[in-house]
């Protein structure tokens, strides 16, 4: 391996260390809620916090960044803090804060959807969503949905009926399976609309 590249990995590896820091403090967290969230160990966390391991492991890079809703591939070029500082200055929202989003898995889903966010965001682990939307939840999925996403992917979904022409997340009280949909109405004494499809995450095991 030739000294530019592993020049080039100990720049990444600066930089994943410098934004984990600035990120957990910025969001509020510690390193335990990283771990705890994310499956990683303590000692993993630690030894990219102390520079003692400059080849991260691409599924950990992936683990790190979908816990605090940030770019993959940003959190290991850039200094979020100097562009969170620049975005906050030129935003016309100004300072936006990031929404903290409930992660629930699949299984658990049902029972949790007549409950409050806030009482939600108590109960489960957080990720962070930056934008307009409210009243989000992550839906963490244990079974395949037809084709489209696959067990372990995260959808942040807003959550309640809409009118919108989003992509929909409903649940089939026959089958007991979620689907994606596009319809604007629906049979509601066979399905449950979840909300509408805010984003997509990959879990840490794809490219």
């Amino acid at each position: 391996m030739d000294d530019k590249h592993v020049m080039h990995r100990r720049e990444r590896s600066e930089n994943l260390k410098n934004n984990i820091k600035y990120l957990i403090k910025s969001r509020g967290e510690t390193q335990l809620s990283l771990c705890h969230s994310s499956g990683l160990t303590r000692t993993t966390i630690y030894n990219i916090l102390e520079g003692k391991v400059v080849n991260v492991q691409q599924s950990t890079v992936r683990k790190i960044s979908d816990f605090f809703g940030v770019s993959y591939e940003e959190i290991e070029t850039i200094d979020f803090e100097e562009k969170e500082i620049i975005e906050s200055s030129i935003s016309p929202q100004g300072n936006m804060n990031p929404a903290a989003v409930p992660v629930i898995k699949e299984s658990l889903l049902l029972q949790s959807l007549d409950k409050r966010i806030g009482e939600l965001a108590t109960i489960y682990p957080l990720t962070y969503y930056f934008g307009a939307s409210f009243n989000l939840i992550g839906v963490l999925l244990e079974n395949e949905i037809s084709g489209l996403h696959e067990p372990g992917e995260l959808l942040i979904v807003q959550k309640g009926a809409s009118t919108s022409d989003r992509e929909k997340l409903v649940y089939d009280k026959i089958t007991a399976k979620l689907s994606i949909s596009h319809e604007g109405s629906f049979d509601t004494d066979r399905v449950c609309v979840i909300g509408d499809v805010i984003e997509e995450r990959f879990n840490g095991l794809q490219c």
